[in-house]
Parts: structure tokens; sequence; C-alpha cells
């Protein structure tokens, strides 16, 4: 991985500016700082300034573990794409599946719930998010034990599910389930784009990063030497930077004449 603020990262980024673009963005640590309780989640006044800035020059999509009706709320202005579950919900023309995960869901809750009741697993919370869900272990007093031990209890859930870790979580999604990177082909095909900039800071945003799509352009907050992302931003108050180099580059290249084409087309005002 390579700074996107190197020579290359810019050349880069000059060179995505001149196409028809659509700007992906992880939620939480990417847009919103992490919060040691999920529900405070809240996007930043001057993300939400930035974000509404680039929105007049390209289309914007946000990608979350949250359900679409949580994220809607702690955004503050209606993007081009609002995708959640991973990339199980809110992606157009995926409503069919979506109801079969729903009702896996509703399995392996039931499971979870009798076997967390045992004291060793005191501080683990299950959050339901419809489509898929999170089991956080940040507040157990023993993190690294309840995450080996959790580990061990998913091995025995049936039908088994797809467990990706993240920070003090695990999400649970069905095998077969659509993922980060399989929303976001699916987006820049409906957008009718022809290159993506996708930002993440999670396991699950490895989904886009792993594609090695020659028209993504993928970003990892912070530097993972096991990270397949192309580039990586420093710091996690890097992506206003990083916004604002998108809003001068997009500005400079007239891409505003291809989102109001695309507004026109879609019917928006």
């Amino acid at each position: 991985m390579t700074s996107l603020f190197s020579e290359t990262g810019a050349r880069r980024l000059d060179e995505i500016a001149q196409s028809r673009l659509l700007c992906a963005f992880d939620f939480d640590g990417t847009l919103a700082p992490i919060v040691s309780v999920p529900h405070e989640a809240a996007l930043p006044e001057e993300i939400r300034a930035r974000l509404l800035e680039l929105r007049r020059y390209a289309p914007i999509a946000v990608i979350t573990g949250r359900a679409v009706d949580d994220i809607r709320g702690r955004l503050g202005f209606a993007p081009e794409f609002v995708v959640g579950n991973h990339g199980l919900e809110g992606v157009p023309g995926w409503e069919m599946p979506a109801e079969r995960h729903e009702a896996l869901c509703r399995e392996w809750r039931q499971q979870l719930l009798t076997w967390l009741l045992e004291p060793a697993y005191g501080g683990v919370q299950v959050e339901d998010k419809r489509y898929s869900l999170s089991v956080h272990y940040r507040h157990a007093l023993d993190a690294e034990g309840t995450a080996r031990r959790l580990t061990e209890l998913f091995r025995n859930i049936r039908p088994h599910p797809r467990v990706v870790a993240g920070k003090y979580v695990f999400n649970l999604l069905a095998e077969d389930a659509c993922n980060k990177g399989s929303a976001l082909g699916r987006l820049i095909a409906i957008s009718a784009a022809s290159h993506a900039i996708y930002v993440g800071d999670d396991v699950t945003d490895e989904d886009v990063f792993v594609l090695r799509r020659p028209d993504v352009l993928s970003v990892r907050m912070e530097y993972a030497e096991d990270s397949a992302a192309d580039f990586y931003l420093p710091q996690v108050g890097d992506i206003v930077p990083l916004l604002e180099q998108l809003i001068e580059r997009l500005r400079t290249h007239g891409a505003r004449n291809w989102m109001l084409a695309k507004r026109v087309g879609a019917g928006a005002t």
C-alpha cells in the first residue's frame, strides 16, 4: 500500500477525477469516528458539509454494516445510494435475496440469545440488523478470551453463517450473501460510472479491496500490512483533506455537468 498523499496517489486522483466518478464510503471509522456505544455514532458537521459539496460533482454512496434505517438518520443528507448490512440491504434489484437472509438471522438470533445467557459471555451484546447480526464484545471483562469463546460458539450455529471479525465485533452473514464488493460493482453499473473511489477502514471493507478492479481506487483508513487496498490515508482525520482534494479536482474537470445530466435523467430536482 502507498499513501494516497504521495505523488503516485495524486496522479491516481487526477486520473479518476477526469472520469464519470462514483464516490463511495464506509461509515463507522471512515466518515464517522468509532465510538464505544454504536448508537452514539454521528457524522461530524465538517465532513457532512464537504460531502454536500462533493455531491454537486459526483454521486455518493454510503456502504455500511449498519441497517439502512439506522444509517439514514445519521447522515443529515440524502446520498444517491445508501447500502446497509455490508451490501445486503438497499442495492436496487437485490430485494428478494434479502428476505431469505432475514429469515436466517432470526434463526441465528434465537440460538445465540440462549447460549449467551452463560456468565462467560457477560458484556456481549447482539445487534439485530435484520439481514445480518453483529455480536459486540467491547464491554466484556476479558475481551480476548471472549473473542475466542465466541469463535468456538459460532461453529455450532446452524445453518453456518459467514463470520467476519471487526473491531470488538463479529458480523454474521449468510454464506452466499452479497458483500460490499459486489454491492459496489452493482452501484457502478447502475450509476453508469466509469470509475469509483471507495474508502473504508475494516475487515468487511476488504471485500472491496480484494477486487483489484482497475476502475476502482481503493483506500484504507490508516496503514495495515495485510490489507489489499491500493492506497491508505495516514490518519483517520485525513478523510477531510481527501474530500477537499476530490472536490477541487472534480470542480476543475467539470464533473458537475455529468451529475446534472444524471439527476435530470433520474427525475431529480
